[in-house]
């Protein structure tokens, strides 16, 4: 570990609040992220469609209508800047050339729209985690991490500023946890793989970002918190379940940090508010605007404390009025134009903030847990503790704790039926020692081994 944090960036949760970040990311071209303005971050995607080596030309046509439709609209809206995000598909890391090629091709024509038209923007390229096309996965060497690394490399060399990706350590034991409704392997695979894998990642991250001159922005836990909620809205697990295994993933997530991030961190990352109060970071974000890639109970919430606003990444379709991506430009422009005129006092600030976290929290669980008195309330705690394992362990039980006393006093909506969930995880926890040794060791004997490879982890 390159540093621990072990003491929140802010002195309460009133300072926690949309656009401004205690470590504000300043850019060359005069964007500062975190540093007053909130931007829209605009993240789009191919329609359904093969690729391959001789459909790659209608690939790169598709990406060159995307970022000319997005551009265009972000200046006939006056935007002052924006921030464009490539998720590359598992095709475009598995070949890198393809990745490099698509993402060479967007920064040219986003610089060339600063250059026209004085539209400020910075791009985050998104590399796929290959590494569990592999099964077991292989996380650690091999093709798969070999070219997925010179697909971060060489895409810095192309001109994207900001590094990130959805890493998938530990999902392999995750999956099964979730629809088992099991805490205690959710532990084991966020707490102890995905941190001991996220260590090894971001060290390599933050080593070509230091190399390159790109920044290393952060990850995000969407295979494991997302998929939680996507399980609870459909529901196939309870909605108390998922909102725990939303706070378990932020000493996961903050690994990166500690190994070097500075953020924004990744729109999916709803985990990113615990990430901000602790690190300080500016964070990028997503609610009301990601529903074309997924339905949520967090429209508003998620809002009250973005940098970045985003949507998700929306397939290049054309609805009635456009492209989606041009649509999905103008939406984030609009949400971003109404943050930054409130933004412009503390008082109108606060009270918008305020707004959108009523105007969600007492729905739903997983809302809840992400109001800023509850994020600083929890995020204090977590810092007292240095252990990734025990971190996860105590996040399960204070967001448990948080969550029955907030349903006593009536201050959000549980289902009588989820309420007995509460106990459950709390007994689950009682079988948790606070050895992280030990816990594997016990635990090791239940796993399906045929899934995964405790040595790609530096297990035993």
């Amino acid at each position: 570990m390159k540093r621990r944090f072990l003491e929140l960036s802010y002195d309460s949760s009133n300072e926690l609040i949309f656009g401004v970040a205690k470590n504000p990311i300043k850019m060359n071209n005069g964007m500062v992220i975190g540093g007053g303005e909130v931007y829209p971050e605009i993240n789009f995607t191919l329609p359904p469609m093969t690729i391959v080596e001789e459909s790659m030309p209608e690939v790169i046509e598709q990406y060159k209508q995307m970022i000319n439709g997005v551009c265009k609209r972000a200046v006939e809206l006056f935007a002052p800047g924006i921030v464009v995000e490539v998720e590359l598909l598992p095709e475009m890391t598995v070949n890198p050339q393809w990745g490099i090629e698509v993402c060479k091709l967007v920064r040219e024509i986003m610089h060339e729209y600063e250059d026209k038209y004085q539209l400020k923007s910075v791009m985050r390229i998104t590399p796929n985690d290959t590494r569990d096309m592999l099964r077991p996965p292989r996380m650690r060497a091999g093709s798969y991490v070999d070219r997925m690394f010179e697909t971060f490399e060489g895409c810095a060399k192309a001109g994207a500023e900001f590094l990130s990706i959805e890493s998938t350590g530990g999902k392999e034991i995750n999956d099964d946890a979730l629809l088992n409704g099991d805490i205690k392997k959710v532990i084991l695979a966020l707490g102890i793989l995905g941190a001991r894998d996220m260590e090894y990642l971001w060290g390599r991250i933050v080593d070509i970002a230091n190399v390159t001159g790109a920044y290393p922005a952060g990850d995000s836990a969407c295979g494991f918190a997302n998929t939680a909620m996507v399980l609870a809205d459909k529901g196939f697990i309870p909605k108390v379940f998922s909102a725990v295994v939303r706070v378990a993933s932020v000493p996961r997530s903050l690994v990166a940090f500690e190994m070097g991030a500075i953020g924004p961190s990744k729109d999916c990352a709803y985990e990113g508010p615990y990430i901000k109060t602790i690190t300080g970071a500016p964070i990028s974000i997503e609610g009301k605007t990601s529903a074309c890639a997924h339905l949520s109970p967090i429209g508003n919430i998620t809002m009250a404390i973005a940098d970045l606003w985003s949507n998700e990444s929306v397939q290049n379709i054309k609805l009635l009025s456009d492209m989606a991506p041009t649509v999905y430009t103008e939406q984030l422009i609009y949400d971003c134009r109404l943050l930054n005129v409130a933004g412009k006092t503390r008082e109108d600030a606060l009270k918008l903030r305020d707004w959108l976290v009523e105007s969600d929290s007492r729905f739903d669980p997983q809302a809840y847990v992400l109001r800023p008195d509850v994020i600083y309330t929890i995020s204090k705690e977590l810092i007292k503790i240095e252990n990734n394992f025990l971190r996860t362990k105590l996040a399960v039980q204070l967001t448990i704790d948080i969550l029955r006393k907030a349903y006593e006093k009536g201050e959000v909506n549980i289902s009588p039926r989820e309420i007995r969930w509460l106990d459950i995880m709390s007994m689950q926890l009682e079988d948790i020692p606070d050895d992280e040794d030990k816990f594997w060791h016990q635990t090791k004997d239940e796993l399906d081994m045929s899934k995964f490879i405790p040595g790609e982890y530096g297990l035993l």
